[in-house]
């Protein structure tokens, strides 16, 4: 399975709160937050990965530009306007398999992530799997309205009934690179635009819950990652 990390964003609360280091680079229990998704990757049988990040990121460009793996590494340094955008300029990495698309600062188990892995590499009937929690800790949550098979029906901004949010981890097939580009053609640049897209163009969505899933936007969030990686 192809793997990708969005880490073109500029961290810009992290900033403000006196955090020095570019967000890919801030450590939880001493390691990199980038460089934990790349070793999760690892174990979890990638066949490549690929980065972007933005122009500014000298020091994460030269961080990256030290690792070497065993499988092959892509890294693209490019400033977007948006998640969306990232993922745009990843897709030729992704055309061949089924790949695992997240942003940098997503945190989450390795073994849920091991389980959510294996389940969508062994379906094989739906174009995606995306992560979704019960857990809402988000500023703006995306809802995920699902049937009793847990099927996706909907992405929602607001809702009083659906019990999960997206957790920002996309599962998703080449076919959803057509979607992904036909979006930008229009002039969409939201990954939640995106996800709806792809309800609209009749790709086979499923959900799959995580007990918890949470981002690093803030330094206080910092302190509550490595804690929730600890337990």
């Amino acid at each position: 399975m192809n793997y990708a990390i969005i880490a073109a964003g500029e961290g810009s609360r992290l900033v403000q709160e006196g955090v020095t280091l570019p967000k890919p680079l801030v450590k939880l229990n001493g390691v990199e937050m980038i460089r934990r998704l790349i070793d999760i990757f690892l174990k979890n049988n990638a066949s490549s990965i690929s980065v972007i990040v933005n122009e500014e990121m000298i020091q994460v460009q030269d961080y990256l530009k030290n690792l070497k793996l065993d499988v092959p590494f892509n890294v693209i340094v490019k400033s977007t306007p948006s998640s969306m955008h990232s993922f745009f300029e990843l897709r030729d990495f992704l055309r061949n398999d089924k790949f695992c698309l997240t942003t940098v600062d997503t945190i989450f188990k390795e073994d849920e992530f091991s389980g959510y892995i294996q389940a969508f590499r062994n379906d094989s009937e739906c174009d995606g799997m995306m992560a979704v929690t019960d857990f809402i800790d988000d500023e703006k949550p995306l809802y995920v309205e699902v049937d009793e098979r847990m099927s996706i029906t909907g992405f929602l901004d607001q809702s009083e009934d659906c019990k999960y949010i997206s957790g920002g981890i996309y599962g998703l097939t080449p076919k959803a690179i057509d979607t992904l580009e036909a979006s930008i053609q229009t002039g969409q640049s939201r990954m939640r635009n995106f996800q709806r897209q792809l309800v609209a163009d009749k790709l086979r969505l499923k959900a799959y819950p995580f007990a918890k899933i949470v981002d690093v936007d803030h330094v206080e969030d910092i302190k509550k990652a490595e804690q929730f990686i600890n337990n």
